[in-house]
C-alpha cells in the first residue's frame, strides 16, 4: 500500500481519461494479490507492481485500439532543433522537475504516444532505472533509450512556450 499514491500518480498520466486512473490501480492491486505467490522475495516492490499497472494499461491500449497523433521523427528533429538554434535553453530537466505544477503539463504528457508516455513516466517520474524500466515495459533497454529521448524531445517542443511563461527557464 505505501506504493499506491505512486501508482495513482501514474496511472492519472498514463490514463486516456482521469476518471480511469483508480480503477487501474485498485486492478493491479487486486492483480497483485492474486498473483502474490510469483512475487520473489527481495526483489523490487515498485517495479513489480508497475509491471502489472503497465499489463493492464497495454491490455486496455490494444482493446481500445487508440491511434495517438504521432509527429514524424524528422519533423520533430526538425522542430527541436529549429528551437535550440533559437537560444531557447534546455527545458526538458526543469519540465520533468515540475510535472505535477500544471495541467498543460499534464495534457503535453497525454498527447505523446502511449509508448513515449510510458517511457517517460517510469525513468523521469518514478525514477526506475533503465533495466527496470524496460522490465516494465517488456522491451530491450535500448528501446526505452529510443522512446525516453523521443518522448522527450517531444515534450521540449510542446512545453517551450510554458517553461518560458512560467518563468521556469529565461528565454534568450
Amino acid at each position: 500500500m505505501p506504493f499506491a499514491p505512486m501508482l495513482f500518480r501514474t496511472a492519472r498520466r498514463i490514463a486516456a481519461r482521469p476518471d480511469d486512473a483508480s480503477d487501474i490501480v485498485q486492478e493491479t492491486f487486486l492483480r497483485a494479490y492474486r498473483t502474490f505467490a510469483n512475487f520473489q522475495d527481495g526483489t523490487n516492490a515498485k517495479a513489480w507492481l508497475f509491471t502489472i499497472m503497465y499489463s493492464i494499461v497495454s491490455n486496455q491500449w490494444r482493446a481500445d485500439r487508440r491511434a495517438p497523433v504521432e509527429v514524424p521523427v524528422d519533423e520533430l528533429e526538425g522542430r527541436f532543433g529549429a528551437a535550440l538554434s533559437a537560444g531557447q535553453p534546455d527545458a526538458e530537466q526543469v519540465m520533468l522537475a515540475r510535472l505535477d505544477a500544471s495541467p498543460e503539463v499534464d495534457r503535453a504528457l497525454r498527447d505523446l504516444p502511449d509508448t513515449q508516455r510510458a517511457a517517460v513516466l517510469m525513468v523521469d517520474v518514478e525514477e526506475l532505472t533503465y533495466e527496470e524500466a524496460a522490465a516494465v515495459l517488456d522491451c530491450p533497454v535500448g528501446t526505452v533509450r529510443s522512446r525516453l529521448a523521443r518522448g522527450r524531445k517531444q515534450l521540449f517542443v510542446t512545453l517551450a512556450d510554458y517553461a518560458r511563461r512560467t518563468n521556469a527557464v529565461r528565454g534568450r
